[in-house]
């Protein structure tokens, strides 16, 4: 029997990614700029899980909707160019919903190309001097936590574990490559600990960092379709 991707399934993995962004300082208020753009970066390691609907059509066509989330921490640095501070940013989870479509170069083996909508949580940040005096205690500033929205693309391969030899109807393996963009965003700076000038109060610092990132992961999941029956035959598309 021909087996068909048309059908729901769910699928669990894990993967890694790096994280670029363009950052500057600006006035608060204001949105002055006081130093021109730096690139910032980070990197980590991620759990991901997700669910979605298939439809195969025209013979080895296959278009589906889905959505997923992804949870760990890929970290990197965010700084203050005019003060020389420098902190630890965290990307901490994301989700995304998409539509994909795919031509199956196999029966049981899909390359497929994906976009869609995506959302990200990100950790606040407290900034220390670059230089620190002997008599400076570590002064800190702080960045508050923040949530990003965008939009993403990617693309990967889907196969039945059996061309492995393994003998497990229903499941498959997926490998995918997702690229997702985020709009700019503007972090007050506030004063935690104060111990020298210009910091000698607590409060607002009167500038605010930006902060765009995107982001590239690469995960590996473990994929269950549940309609799927039968052992996969040749066929010529």
């Amino acid at each position: 029997m021909q087996p068909s991707w048309t059908g729901f399934y769910v699928f669990g993995g894990g993967g890694g990614g790096i994280w670029d962004a363009e950052s500057n300082v600006v006035s608060n208020p204001g949105n002055i700029a006081a130093s021109s753009d730096q690139r910032l970066g980070g990197d980590g390691w991620f759990g991901t899980v997700g669910a979605g609907y298939d439809w195969q059509f025209n013979g080895p066509w296959v278009a589906g909707v889905f959505a997923d989330g992804q949870f760990g921490s890929m970290s990197g640095s965010l700084a203050d160019s005019v003060f020389l501070f420098e902190g630890r940013e965290k990307l901490r989870d994301s989700w995304a919903a998409r539509v994909r479509l795919g031509y199956l170069v196999a029966p049981s083996v899909l390359s497929y190309v994906n976009g869609g909508y995506t959302g990200s949580e990100w950790s606040g940040a407290n900034l220390s001097p670059i230089f620190v005096p002997a008599s400076n205690p570590n002064p800190v500033i702080s960045t508050p936590s923040f949530s990003r929205n965008g939009w993403f693309v990617g693309g990967g391969v889907e196969n039945s574990l059996n061309i492995f030899g393994i003998s497990a109807p229903g499941l498959f393996m997926k490998t995918e490559y997702r690229a997702s963009y985020f709009d700019r965003v503007t972090l007050p700076e506030t004063i935690t600990t104060a111990s020298f000038a210009p910091f000698n109060t607590l409060g607002p610092t009167g500038f605010s960092d930006t902060f765009k990132p995107w982001v590239q992961t690469v995960s590996t999941s473990l994929v269950y379709r549940f309609n799927w029956t039968g052992a996969p035959v040749a066929a010529k598309y």
